[in-house]
């Protein structure tokens, strides 16, 4: 059972000149669709192709060509949306967003404004054991990517490459219900890890993949919670948007430079404009691009291409029954059957294959030394290396071996580590590498008893400190295991050194 208790995080304050404010933050998430075809027609989205190579005459706007729904595309969405615990509209519909671009060649975008495929849902967003906050998605809506425009090949003219034209978007919308920086990306890492799982979006921001255009507004202490109460955005204040964020830390920083700009303003006894804002990384700074557009700016109107679109509730239920373990149930689930904390079932369950190999790995072992091996040992050396869990030299059978050769005894925690990195760089079988090698760890109580004998007959003065203070036995443990090549059985040795003692 999926524990939803939790206490939601303090709002951001920025102390003003002349008082405090706090931040409201709504986010709009571009995620494209993992989707083999483009929205209306069947050109390739493979990233990386030749300029205008992936283009369909209805992606060039060619007269007479007409869309056609790309109905694994609405599956997507509706996918998305069950991931989000939110309503899917059983009929929604297109309309055309009319705006010029030189790379948008229909001239309009086929998006959906009034009537969405996907309604209200809602994500939760850790903040830390037992904090997190809930966000309210307000709707998920399909609609067409536009081209590129690229102006930095030649002085004098720019280019246009039509590849991405016609890329199925989701676009989620959420509440202004996100209150710091840090809580904005932490809502777009949880978007995407919930779409990586259910397999919607990759989630590749730096091939734009993902983008999210960020609003934010400042407000007074106390008037969230009025907003709250009466529905009355007025209270919020006035926001802004920043356009297309590819980077979790460049969303911080643009909130965090933004919000302080609106109080300089307000402040200083001027009115925040409502406008389309860009964020330099350079600078540091978000700078203006346009006044924002309201929806009679883009004259929406139904697409006369398009039926209204009309699924069937036993298609939805379909598509439910197929959903994943998502990470919050997965989480939830490691905690209760393998024992682990939350934080590290919060690291194990990041992403999807990282989860499936912990699985693996401590199926019928110990979820907590399963646990330590993958995140500590495995995660740290990948991370080390710039590789992800699909790159890992060490397969789960692998790991899993040390994991059982630790606890027949047969090697030791240090031993362990010596075989990970053997296992790691060369490969193998562990028991075999152990026997091979003779690392087997010496769990021969006589010959440990002998060793320990020895070591006490040279060093008297030693024993002495050790009956006075006992914390000094460990020297005498280091001392064997150090004569033993590491392979003495520690707990042999700490019991025999403590008995010879008299400890």
């Amino acid at each position: 059972m999926l524990d939803l208790s939790f206490e939601a995080p303090k709002p951001k304050v920025i102390q003003g000149a002349a008082q405090d404010w706090e931040l409201v933050i709504g986010l709009e998430v571009h995620a494209q669709v993992a989707s083999n075809a483009k929205l209306f027609s069947g050109a390739s989205t493979a990233f990386g192709a030749e300029p205008n190579s992936n283009v369909a005459f209805v992606d060039a706007a060619m007269p007479g060509m007409l869309p056609v729904i790309n109905e694994f595309c609405v599956a997507q969405a509706v996918r998305t949306g069950l991931g989000l615990k939110a309503d899917i509209n059983l009929k929604s519909a297109f309309d055309r967003k009319n705006y010029f671009y030189p790379d948008l060649p229909q001239g309009y975008q086929i998006s959906q404004l009034y009537h969405p495929i996907v309604g209200e849902g809602e994500v939760i967003v850790d903040m830390g054991p037992g904090i997190a906050r809930r966000v309210r998605i307000e709707r998920i809506h399909l609609e067409q990517d536009a081209g590129k425009s690229i102006h930095d090949m030649d002085p004098h003219m720019s280019f246009v490459d039509l590849n991405r034209t016609g890329v199925a978007l989701m676009e989620i919308v959420s509440r202004p219900d996100i209150r710091g920086p840090e809580e904005a990306a932490a809502y777009v890492v949880k978007l995407r890890q919930i779409m990586r799982y259910l397999g919607t979006c990759d989630g590749n921001m730096q091939n734009g993949n993902l983008r999210a255009d960020v609003n934010v507004s400042i407000c007074k202490p106390g008037d969230y919670e009025r907003y709250q109460e009466t529905g009355d955005h007025s209270v919020l204040g006035t926001r802004c948007e920043i356009k297309n964020m590819n980077s979790m830390r460049f969303i911080q920083a643009a909130i965090e430079y933004e919000a302080r700009r609106q109080i300089r303003i307000v402040e200083g006894g001027g009115a925040v404009e409502q406008e389309t804002r860009l964020y330099d990384p350079d600078k540091g700074e978000t700078r203006s691009m346009r006044s924002k557009e309201e929806a009679h700016d883009y004259r929406y109107f139904p697409c006369p291409d398009l039926l209204p679109l009309e699924i069937e509730q036993a298609w939805v239920d379909d598509i439910a029954g197929a959903l994943p373990e998502l990470p919050d149930e997965k989480k939830a689930r490691f905690v209760s059957d393998f024992g682990i904390t939350e934080y590290d079932a919060s690291v194990l369950t990041a992403e999807a294959e990282s989860a499936a190999f912990f699985e693996e790995v401590a199926a019928g072992r110990d979820g907590k030394m399963a646990a330590n091996w993958v995140i500590n040992e495995l995660f740290g050396r990948l991370k080390k290396e710039d590789h992800d869990i699909t790159e890992s030299p060490v397969s789960a059978g692998q790991l899993g071996g040390i994991l059982d050769l630790i606890a027949k005894g047969d090697i030791s925690g240090k031993i362990a580590k010596d075989l990970f990195e053997i296992v790691y760089t060369e490969g193998g079988d562990p028991a075999e590498i152990v026997e091979a090698r003779g690392m087997k760890q010496v769990t021969d109580t006589g010959a440990i008893e002998a060793e320990v004998d020895r070591i006490i007959a040279e060093n008297p003065a030693q024993v002495e400190k050790a009956k006075v203070n006992p914390k000094l036995a460990g020297w005498f443990v280091g001392q064997v295991m150090k004569a033993t090549g590491g392979k003495a059985n520690p707990k042999a040795v700490n019991e025999i050194v403590a008995a010879k003692l008299g400890l």
